[in-house]
């Protein structure tokens, strides 16, 4: 039961692998664009899923694993699919309405599609589970928020169960004894203080709005700014467009993608300049915050997109913090390298690594151990 089916359903889009869980080696793999668009690659869900089956021929899967971006307080863990469960996701829907119908298109067309195999549901809020009441608390009317399901998810949790285990086998050490700094960098971004494989606090909160700069993205910001505009006439949609799709990195360059933000800035642009330290400042205020929550780090890491292309990113984060026991070796960190690798100065008490993320090998192995009970 190693061959898994990874599913990662957009609202108009299904990417999926269909990878073995042990070796992590991918047989097939795609993307079924533009569903229900005019001209695009499938009617709806299900006539993609039967495209994609018809791509599949006879190999097909033991296990299918779901990546849901909501799991609301209730899914902690890898859940197998039942009808009960599709409707306890319907339920939670309303915490993330941008992801989680598309998620569930994509598991019932999949359910329709392979009905005799165990599907399983991998939650990025899951992982965060283990947050303490005081970092998950925000400071409102308790029984509203309870009422309401307002509290802090975090999300990225696949990811970051994923990178903790490499970091920790990078390092000779079992996870239970390590606390890891990790930075999640990509289009999307958050960070997540770790300690013995366990989340206690990260960027991301209710939704996947708050915390760092992002590409599209505002991260924290006052909510007396969205009264202010509010009250000059913007209305609640257009606010949820303005932080969401037109801001971060975008909203104060132009563009939303850090390659072109860089070399804007490296060509002399003060926009993209301004931009870079606004994101770096962030970046920096939430390492501070997590060395303290941690009461230090072993390790600092760095993976997706940005953190595992982008060296200036690393260096201005962690420049001149050697006093913390923070030393990146710059030549090392300049060097082109798309593998795993540890980047910080021979002698330095906290190691700095960059590991590519494989969020789908990680929904395998979750989706295999939960599919045999």
């Amino acid at each position: 039961m190693t061959s898994v089916f990874v599913v990662n359903s957009g609202s108009s889009s299904i990417k999926w692998e269909l990878l073995d869980a042990e070796s992590g080696s991918v047989s097939r793999g795609g993307i079924v664009e533009r569903i229900g668009e005019p001209g695009g690659g499938a009617a709806d869900h299900d006539d993609g899923m039967r495209q994609i089956l018809a791509e599949l021929g006879e190999e097909h899967p033991a296990v299918v694993g779901h990546r849901v971006v909501h799991g609301g307080a209730e899914f902690t863990q890898a859940t197998v699919i039942t009808d009960e469960v599709e409707r306890q996701l319907e339920e939670i829907s309303v915490l993330a309405p941008l992801h989680n119908p598309a998620n569930l298109k994509g598991i019932r067309a999949a359910r329709a599609t392979f009905p005799t195999v165990r599907h399983v549901a991998i939650f990025d809020t899951a992982f965060h589970g283990t947050l303490p009441h005081h970092a998950y608390t925000y400071a409102i009317d308790a029984q509203l928020a309870r009422a309401h399901g307002i509290r802090r998810y975090g999300f990225h949790g696949t990811s970051y169960r994923y990178v903790s285990g490499r970091a920790a086998a990078m390092l000779g050490k079992d996870l239970a004894d390590l606390k890891l700094i990790v930075f999640h960098l990509g289009n999307g971004a958050s960070v997540c203080a770790i300690d013995a494989g366990s989340s206690v606090d990260t960027s991301m909160g209710m939704t996947p709005l708050e915390g760092l700069v992002m590409g599209t993205r505002s991260g924290n910001i006052d909510p007396g700014a969205l009264f202010h505009l509010g009250r000059a006439g913007m209305d609640l949609p257009g606010l949820d467009h303005l932080l969401n799709r037109e801001s971060g990195l975008f909203g104060m360059t132009g563009t939303g993608d850090m390659r072109d933000v860089q070399s804007a800035a490296d060509s002399g642009d003060d926009d993209a300049q301004a931009a870079l330290a606004v994101y770096y400042h962030r970046l920096r205020h939430y390492l501070g915050a997590y060395l303290v929550a941690l009461g230090g780090a072993d390790a600092i890491v760095f993976t997706a997109g940005v953190g595992e292309n982008n060296a200036n990113t690393r260096r201005a984060t962690l420049e001149g913090l050697e006093s913390f026991g923070i030393d990146l070796d710059a030549a090392v960190n300049a060097l082109p390298n798309d593998g795993e690798r540890v980047i910080s100065a021979s002698d330095s008490r906290v190691k700095i690594l960059v590991i590519p993320t494989n969020e789908e090998l990680q929904i395998a192995r979750e989706s295999v151990a939960a599919a045999l009970g």
